[in-house]
């Protein structure tokens, strides 16, 4: 049974690197392509946004776990691995309640779109549920997981207002103003805890039923 998890395991991660560095790089690929502002700031914007880098953060971990197949260093760590299901979850489920219906791209974009808001997003989390260990995960371990989102917020809303580019319609200051998007922070904030807590509330579970 050990050798099949461990199988298992090892195609959820040999696909995870495959499909995520192709949609990343293809990604890359049709931004800088599309000729709406200049290359540089082409590149700027592509890694303006949160799926994106949450995606290169998704890679880095499939990655290192496929060469390491240990827990050791940062991108191989259980809770930096949690901390990325979370992240990754939030991505897919708002843009696919959200941000989904705003626009229909076709071709290499469609494909793109659903791996790194579906496929990928899926493949993660199961990897994180079937393999990661989730005894070490504390409640306090959700705080310090908002750092990244926090600090995001803060460099597309300083360049939103250098540029005037907001890579999402919800922080979009110029059309709806500082007091409607901090609302709308406040909201993505309060998602990102409660699927903090549901998943140490899971390792919590697991700890449970290995005793």
């Amino acid at each position: 049974m050990e050798q099949s998890d461990t199988k298992g395991g090892n195609w959820l991660l040999i696909t995870g690197v495959i499909l995520g560095w192709f949609a990343l790089i293809a990604q890359l690929y049709l931004t800088m392509q599309s000729n709406i502002v200049p290359v540089d700031e082409s590149v700027i914007r592509y890694f303006s946004y949160f799926t994106v880098l949450t995606n290169i953060l998704v890679a880095l971990c499939f990655t290192s776990l496929l060469l390491k197949r240990k827990d050791s260093g940062f991108f191989t760590k259980p809770t930096t691995l949690t901390a990325t299901a979370v992240y990754i979850t939030v991505v897919a489920l708002i843009y696919n309640l959200i941000l989904r219906f705003t626009w229909e791209p076709k071709g290499l974009q469609l494909v793109v779109d659903e791996l790194l808001h579906l496929i990928i997003p899926i493949l993660f989390v199961l990897y994180w549920f079937l393999f990661v260990s989730k005894d070490s995960l504390k409640w306090n371990d959700t705080f310090s997981w908002l750092i990244y989102p926090f600090i995001y917020l803060m460099f597309i809303l300083y360049r939103g207002s250098a540029s005037g580019f907001y890579p999402y319609p919800f922080v979009d200051v110029a059309k709806y103003g500082y007091a409607t998007v901090f609302v709308n922070c406040f909201y993505v904030l309060v998602v990102f805890l409660v699927l903090s807590f549901l998943s140490v509330w899971i390792g919590g579970r697991f700890k449970k039923e290995n005793r």
